[in-house]
């Protein structure tokens, strides 16, 4: 049954992004697997009858659909959960020298305290100072702004790279894997020119059958076509012979009459 390796391979390559030390785990429990039923085959099963397949059949559709589905879903873990896009768009687009200086101050927003709705603002604070402003991680407006806390011209320049490396990494990914299909065969070339061989051996086996098929029957014809000649001479004197036969019986009967007649 492919049913368990067809799931483990699902979640190894969906969540991969997440969990890096996935694909180990599961070619450690493939090992031990195949170890497992190899003993057991040899040792304490009957061995099963073996059944000549194509292919694993649907199986190769669906492994294909969960690989292309695991590079967008890849793709979107990590430009959505991690800080690699803005680190890129603040490096690229907002800062002055080119470095990551002022990176962590670009992605905290202001929030003004006095407009805590009634009974959420702390209670005790552990400030010395009363606290006018306080900063939390988010691409928002400032307080002082027009459109206070909506969303920053930041937020949509750091969103906008995102679903662009989610479009540019999934057409990446997919171009290197027709890349390497193509350039790695299913067949190896030893094994595809051997059944070129064998192909071209059983080609000249099934000629040579056919032109010697060809001989015998054109010998069998050279034999048959003196008696058919004879035949036809035959038939040809015993017709003759026919006519002469009833040209006599007529000239007897004729004779016959006459001699009634004169009677």
């Amino acid at each position: 049954m492919l049913s368990g390796p067809v799931i483990q391979f699902g979640f190894v390559t969906l969540f991969v992004a997440s969990f890096p030390l996935a694909p180990v785990f599961a070619l450690l429990n493939n090992v031990i697997e195949v170890r497992l039923d190899a003993k057991k085959f040899v040792a304490e099963l009957r061995r099963p009858d073996a059944v000549r397949a194509k292919d694993i059949g649907i199986w190769f559709n669906i492994l294909s659909g969960i690989g292309k589905f695991s590079v967008i879903i890849n793709a979107f873990v990590i430009s959505v959960t991690s800080d690699f896009i803005p680190r890129l768009v603040y490096q690229y687009a907002y800062s002055n020298n080119g470095t990551m200086h002022g990176f962590i101050n670009h992605t905290l927003s202001y929030f003004n305290v006095s407009h805590f709705k009634p009974g959420t603002q702390p209670e005790n604070s552990p400030f010395e100072q009363e606290v006018s402003f306080c900063r939390f991680k988010d691409y928002r407006e400032p307080p002082w702004s027009e459109n206070q806390y909506e969303f920053s011209k930041q937020y949509w320049a750091v969103l906008s790279a995102r679903l662009a490396f989610v479009i540019i990494f999934q057409n990446l990914v997919m171009f290197l894997s027709v890349l390497v299909d193509w350039m790695i065969p299913d067949i190896p070339k030893d094994i595809s020119e051997q059944i070129k061989k064998e192909k071209s051996v059983l080609v000249d086996f099934f000629l040579k059958e056919e032109h010697e098929k060809l001989r015998l029957i054109e010998n069998f014809i050279m034999r048959d076509k003196p008696k058919s000649r004879n035949e036809t001479r035959g038939r040809r004197n015993r017709a003759a012979s026919f006519c002469q036969f009833s040209r006599s019986q007529r000239g007897s009967f004729t004779s016959s009459s006459s001699q009634h007649t004169d009677v």
